[in-house]
């Protein structure tokens, strides 16, 4: 499998796994924007010369979009081998690119948040921890943060405090979210236009800077859904899942 690197050069043409469309879909046109920002702070996407969900896409963890402290690692914010693509050893190809380019830019390890069992939109614990990782701290309701250390003394990634115990003082559904996954250009408005049919108060607050996102009240900053201040999910909700969420809730 030959693998191509995504940088503003290519990005125009290149699809981008995730949300394999025309460049006038809105999840695309957010993705490429929100991609094309971060190439000047690190990041890295890196994906199969193919079409399907094949990809890695990481960052120096100090410009990472996530409430973490783990100084001098590289992040991984996506990772995501699904479909036809398993089974052939890609998802070790590319891992492997992401640490061969963190040792070589001198980082400490990686990180990534995962889970304490497998979810959606999060990588996968059970073939991270085969690979090495280690979970080094936690998030409520399920999150966990894992890394890689590259030495023995390496420190610790640790997620921030407001993001440990996620919890707000609102009324009604309040969402986070951010560019960083396409789905939320989709997803976002259906599920706002829903809420609002059934008389629900609904706040959406996007995520435009880093300093939102390190600073963010959930550990997961691309999509957090709460009812009454307390966090439900980091999963994007078609309109069917929203439907069953608010007959849950309600």
């Amino acid at each position: 499998m030959e693998y191509m690197k995504l940088t503003e050069d290519n990005l125009e043409k290149a699809h981008i796994c995730c949300a394999i469309s025309s460049n006038k879909d809105p999840q695309v046109i957010a993705k490429k924007g929100w991609l094309k920002e971060r190439f000047a702070d690190g990041l890295v996407f890196l994906r199969a010369d193919a079409r399907g969900k094949c990809f890695i896409e990481y960052i120096p963890a100090e410009k990472a979009w996530a409430p973490i402290d783990a100084p001098d690692y590289m992040h991984i914010n996506c990772f995501w081998v699904s479909g036809a693509s398993k089974g052939h050893g890609y998802a070790n190809d590319l891992l492997d690119a992401c640490i061969a380019d963190a040792k070589a830019q001198g980082k400490a390890g990686i990180s990534v948040i995962s889970s304490e069992k497998k979810k959606g939109f999060l990588s996968d614990p059970k073939y991270l921890q085969y690979k090495g990782f280690l979970p080094c701290d936690t998030a409520a309701p399920y999150f966990t943060l894992l890394y890689l250390p590259f030495s023995e003394d390496a420190v610790k990634p640790v997620f921030r405090p407001q993001a440990k115990k996620p919890e707000l003082a609102a009324e009604g559904f309040t969402l986070y979210y951010t560019s960083g996954c396409p789905f939320t250009a989709k997803y976002v408005p259906l599920i706002e236009t829903l809420a609002q049919a059934k008389g629900i108060p609904f706040e959406k607050r996007k995520i435009e800077t880093l300093e939102q996102a390190q600073n963010a009240p959930m550990a997961w900053t691309n999509y957090g859904l709460f009812y009454d201040g307390t966090f439900v999910t980091h999963e994007i909700l078609s309109e069917k899942k929203f439907e069953r969420l608010c007959e849950t809730l309600l």
